[in-house]
């Protein structure tokens, strides 16, 4: 069982800054913030319309993480535009992601098994250049094999339905899902590849998925910023960081 690192995802500061526009609040602030607080990575997602995090934010945190010796783990859609970008800045990591222009945040998981042929390029040309890459799959047993096909180093399990239902009081619901997302990781650390969990993840939940032994990384953004409005974004990390090591703690104990 390897150790748990917490990614942390600022995409929403800039959410608050292009609100009002201007510089402020500024998401390297935040980036720096979370590294302190003890966040081990930062992960930003540049979407197509850049309706959060811009061009000009992907360069100014890929040098902070750079001078930091941290990962830059870069979220995008499996586009030329994208696939230009990331070739140009060379991130630590690269998680592929579905991306619709109407959805107001990640709608499930990217279908890998359904678009091989574009992905696996895709995969093939970030590795060469250097970068990580994850796919970010719904618990899907063909998802998590077409991942391994194509190439890909990491999968990250889209945690959200899993959220919705424990926070909706949905235990039967919330029990399959569980179900689904240790037997995706399972199947996954069979395959040799590493997992990643992230999407809706809040207090409660993530130290669940925490006590799943193969997942190595969670990636937690939107509860951390919203909750940072409240206690501080310092306070909202590190305890998450508490709660995470709590859940680990429990599997290894």
């Amino acid at each position: 069982m390897g150790p748990l690192r917490l990614g942390v995802n600022i995409d929403h500061v800039a959410t608050v800054r292009n609100a009002r526009g201007g510089a402020f609040p500024d998401p390297l602030r935040a980036a720096e913030m979370a590294l302190e607080a003890g966040a081990d990575g930062i992960t930003a997602h540049l979407r197509e319309d850049r309706r959060h995090i811009s061009d000009l934010d992907i360069a100014r945190l890929t040098d902070l993480l750079e001078s930091a010796g941290r990962p830059l783990n870069l979220e995008m859609a499996v586009t030329d535009e994208m696939i230009g970008i990331a070739l140009k800045h060379r991130p630590h990591a690269v998680c592929l992601v579905p991306e619709r222009r109407e959805e107001r945040t990640t709608e499930g998981g990217l279908d890998v098994a359904g678009q091989m042929e574009l992905i696996l390029p895709a995969v093939r040309r970030l590795r060469q250049a250097g970068s990580r890459v994850s796919l970010f799959v719904g618990a899907d047993p063909g998802q998590v094999e077409a991942s391994a096909a194509v190439g890909a180093q990491v999968v990250e399990l889209h945690t959200g339905a899993f959220c919705d239902f424990l926070r909706e009081g949905r235990a039967r619901e919330a029990g399959a899902a569980l179900d689904a997302l240790r037997n995706a990781a399972s199947q996954a650390g069979d395959l040799g590849l590493e997992v990643h969990a992230g999407h809706g993840l809040d207090y409660e939940t993530a130290p669940v998925l925490a006590g799943i032994p193969q997942v190595v990384e969670l990636n937690i953004g939107h509860f951390l910023i919203g909750e940072g409005i409240f206690v501080g974004l310092t306070a909202a990390i590190r305890r998450m960081r508490a709660a995470m090591d709590a859940g680990r703690a429990e599997i290894a104990g």
